[in-house]
């Protein structure tokens, strides 16, 4: 059995983790789509009345059906989270075997839970079918974790975290507390969130959807791309090859969908994860910006990162460009890149080529997705509207 760690030490260990997104399944097609130039995202017309939008939508073919006993909750959102738990569920069910069921726990970001469904419903009611059904459980938040608890037989804490684009990396930063309050000896955490309607015409009304291909911190950038991803961790106190070392939470609470202008929020997240952590700025060897190539958003996390990191300039980048905005699963699908690069030690994800931002190009974005050297720690930051940030900070080894 693997060496417990220090029980007065923040950080969990990655015992398991799987990704679906855009960017394909498993590692392999995840380190291509990354740091290749090929396009990952896909135009499509049925998301918004007369409009076609980029999007990032999973190539992945879901399982056609679910359990018999969910069937009553089933959703597109289900069917994604138990596509991508399939491939860890056998050593998932064989690691948590020695646990008490009571012992084990599960904590889920979504944004959007199963509404995709119900709109389809909502569509055939407004036609005057008299079939249709509209079945509230379905997108109800605690809809998910509640049937991942029952699907794997679990009896410990299961709830959900729907902060909108920090909500996954939230779910990450709870279990971990699960974990060191002694409430946990394991926790399923993570994040699933699928496109639909809703979301997109929602930004498509703030005007905040790129007509191209989202260009993070570029000069011409005009808004974000939505995507889709899930993307779950088992964690615990045993050691892994990958840790969570530390989360960094703050609230700004200065405008219901616009960051602080000085980024800071974002930069008491940074700080308070590095603090955590028992780290300097300069021992992250990558950061995975939140950047979304909205105007605002891009212009405040630069700012923070300038003032977290100073004189050391980390080689960063935003993957948005690769998977879209991921919504409540954001977190979490960059956090599975986070760690994908520090067991690989190879590559870095690529930023998109565009002319920067002439208040931004003095940064050191990743234009060569070649590693150099060996990393420790990386970092990964999830911006939310409301001003709910957090930043993870991921090792491969104990400070």
């Amino acid at each position: 059995m693997p060496e417990q760690i220090d029980a007065k030490y923040p950080a969990v260990g990655i015992q398991l983790s799987v990704g679906l997104s855009a960017l394909g399944a498993g590692a392999l097609q995840m380190q291509q789509a990354l740091t290749q130039t090929d396009n990952t995202l896909s135009l499509r017309p049925d998301f918004i009345l007369d409009k076609k939008v980029w999007v990032g939508a999973c190539p992945v073919a879901l399982i056609e059906s679910v359990p018999e006993d969910l069937k009553s909750i089933e959703t597109r959102n289900l069917r994604f989270a138990l596509t991508a738990l399939q491939g860890i569920e056998a050593e998932l069910r064989s690691y948590t075997a020695q646990f008490d069921p009571k012992r084990l726990a599960i904590i889920i970001g979504t944004s959007t839970s199963g509404i995709a469904d119900n709109e389809a419903e909502l569509q055939r009611h407004f036609q005057g079918n008299q079939s249709a059904q509209v079945v509230q459980k379905k997108q109800e938040m605690d809809s998910l974790a509640k049937a991942l608890q029952q699907y794997l037989a679990w009896d410990g804490v299961a709830y959900t975290i729907s902060t909108a684009c920090s909500s996954s990396a939230k779910a990450l930063a709870a279990g971990q507390r699960l974990i060191n309050a002694g409430l946990a000896d394991a926790v399923l955490v993570g994040g699933v969130d699928t496109l639909c309607k809703l979301t997109l015409n929602g930004f498509n009304s703030l005007e905040s959807l790129s007509n191209s291909i989202c260009q993070p911190c570029g000069q011409h950038r005009d808004g974000i791309n939505i995507g889709e991803a899930a993307a779950l961790f088992l964690l615990s106190k045993e050691t892994a090859p990958v840790m969570l070392m530390s989360a960094g939470e703050s609230m700004d609470a200065w405008h219901i969908s616009a960051p602080h202008p000085e980024g800071l929020g974002a930069a008491k997240a940074m700080q308070a994860a590095l603090e955590m952590a028992n780290l300097q700025a300069q021992e992250i060897g990558y950061l995975n910006l939140h950047g979304t190539a909205t105007a605002q958003n891009d212009a405040m996390e630069i700012k923070a990162v300038q003032h977290v990191f100073q004189d050391y300039l980390v080689p960063l980048s935003s993957t948005k460009h690769k998977t879209g905005h991921c919504l409540g699963a954001a977190g979490a699908i960059e956090a599975m890149i986070c760690t994908q690069v520090l067991k690989d030690q190879t590559w870095l994800p690529l930023h998109q080529h565009t002319i920067f931002d002439v208040e931004m190009d003095e940064q050191n974005f990743v234009e060569n997705a070649k590693l150099p050297h060996k990393i420790s720690y990386v970092m990964s930051n999830s911006f939310a509207f409301g001003g709910s940030n957090i930043s993870l900070i991921f090792g491969t080894q104990l400070a």
